[in-house]
């Protein structure tokens, strides 16, 4: 029998990653992992005991391939012929780069509101400095996980 973890029980740590180089969908997967908590031996679907994420250098992330300029991004308006795209250079161009990642992990999160509250365990932030250093957050170093997680 699997023992459930009580509330009070939950422990949220801290993590920091740098996205410089980091691929987009190999930094998205692995952020979502740790925001539903997949990586504690204590996980249950059901319940929220993620970590909290920080990732820095988010303008300096990038794709591989030619996604950054042919991958599309739809929503729908609601009205008759409401759809719209965009792309990876258009959220750049905007100087939006932290939702490129912010887009990817939620749609690697489950639908529903709990997945909307583990969204906003995530922090993302353009430059090397960040106002979470009182958490002292674990550094993860992302690129050295993997070779493949960085894009040359």
């Amino acid at each position: 029998m699997t023992p459930f973890i009580k509330k009070k029980e939950i422990k949220k740590d801290w993590y920091i990653i740098n996205a410089q180089n980091a691929a987009v969908g190999r930094l998205a997967a692995y952020i979502s992992r740790v925001l539903r908590g997949k990586n504690k031996s204590t996980y249950n679907p059901h319940i929220d005991n993620g970590d909290f994420v920080v990732v820095t250098n988010i303008d300096k992330i990038k794709f591989t391939g030619k996604k950054f300029i042919k991958k599309k991004y739809y929503k729908h308006t609601g009205h008759p012929g409401g759809i719209k795209e965009t792309t990876p250079a258009s959220f750049k161009e905007k100087n939006k780069t932290e939702e490129i990642l912010k887009l990817a992990v939620k749609r690697m999160l489950p639908g529903g509101p709990l997945a909307k509250k583990q969204l906003t365990k995530l922090k993302i932030y353009n430059g090397n400095s960040h106002p979470h250093e009182i958490q002292k957050p674990k550094i993860i170093e992302f690129d050295k996980l993997n070779k493949k997680n960085t894009v040359k």
